[in-house]
Formats: structure tokens, sequence, C-alpha cells
């Protein structure tokens, strides 16, 4: 008998675009640490908690300073799964309308970032407004893919205002750039009214 040679022997040749594909789904995932701030936000502003793991280690850590009396966490956190726990799931059973801003964005290749943040959002159960703010301390795995081994989140100010500030509060938060913002852009439309002081002081602290 013959022997079969070519296609029927040996299959179907991949081309170019085949072989370019088939390499590139078995290269590891690398991420940027701006990528992984971003995913952070898609994940606990949206309620997405499986984001988060193209955002923490494994075997990560979640540490709160927490300086407010007006919202709570837990002070210690290690593992992805109850980060988000913590940071996701139990937070949108509480929360909603979440706008989070970094104030300040990270250069490539860092292994540590700080930056101040800013938050709103309303409670589920009765639409009160929160407006907080604080300091991020990110630190990125040094080794692919780049992952946040630790997340630090000190909260400096939770301000809580009635529902019929929610309005102005939401517009002046909708207009703000997502997520990347500048202290400065931060201040330019803050609401007038006392109960957000805190906050402006803070932003006024951080203006470059």
């Amino acid at each position: 008998m013959r022997q079969l040679t070519g296609y029927w022997a040996s299959g179907p040749s991949k081309s170019g675009n085949e072989r370019r594909r088939t390499f590139a789904m078995q290269e590891p995932k690398s991420f940027t640490p701006d990528v992984v701030l971003r995913g952070y936000f898609h994940a606990k502003d949206e309620n997405r908690p499986h984001l988060l793991e193209d955002v923490f280690a494994s075997n990560a850590e979640l540490v709160f300073r927490n300086q407010s009396a007006n919202i709570a966490f837990p002070a210690f956190t290690q593992g992805r799964s109850a980060i988000a726990d913590v940071l996701v799931r139990t937070f949108a059973l509480s929360y909603e309308n979440v706008y989070s801003f970094y104030l300040g964005r990270p250069m490539p290749d860092v292994q540590e970032f700080t930056c101040p943040w800013l938050v709103g959002m309303s409670e589920r159960s009765s639409g009160l407004v929160r407006v907080g703010c604080g300091i991020y301390e990110w630190t990125f795995e040094p080794h692919a893919p780049h992952m946040a081994s630790q997340l630090v989140v000190t909260i400096e100010a939770m301000q809580v205002l009635p529902l019929t500030e929610s309005e102005r509060i939401f517009a002046w938060l909708r207009a703000l750039n997502y997520p990347w913002l500048s202290p400065d852009a931060a201040l330019h439309g803050i609401p007038a009214n006392e109960l957000l002081a805190p906050i402006a002081q803070f932003l006024s602290r951080h203006v470059a």
C-alpha cells in the first residue's frame, strides 16, 4: 500500500496567523500598574469580583487603616478570594452608585505606588450619600504577571450626607474624569456643604 504523504499524513499545517495566536495564548499574562489599578475599580465599583483575578496575587494582603467611624472594614485580609469578599461582595451589599478616583497615576514598571483617592457612593438601604478620601499604597509583584501583592488603604474621612444632597453630589462626581483625576480638578465644582469640608481640605493638601 502506498504511504500517505502531505496533508493526509501530517494534518493541516497552521497558517502564520494561527501560529501567532497559539503562541500568544501560551504567553503568561503580564500587567502594568495602571492596568491593575483600573481593574481594581472595575471589580469594586461594578460588583465584578472575578475581575480581581487580574488584580491581586493569590496570596495578596489587604490592610485597612481606618480613621473614620462612618464605615468599617477588617484591618487585615489575606488571599484573593477573601479580598474579593471584603472589597466587592460584602461592599456591594451595602453600597451602590460607586464613583472612585485615583488622584495620581503610576509610571510603568514601578513596584510601589502611593496616591490619594476619592470616592462617592450611596447606601442601598437609605439612599444616604457618602463621600470619602484617603491614601492607597500599592505593592506589585517583582515578576510577571506583576499583580498586586499588597494594598494598604488609609481612610482619612468618610462623610455621610442626607438624601437631599444626592443630586448635587452625583452631578459633581459624574462631571469628573474617571478614574484618573487631579486633586485640583476634584476641587472644581465640589458642592458647598460644611459636611464636605474635610474632603475639600484633604484635596487642597494634595494640590501640586
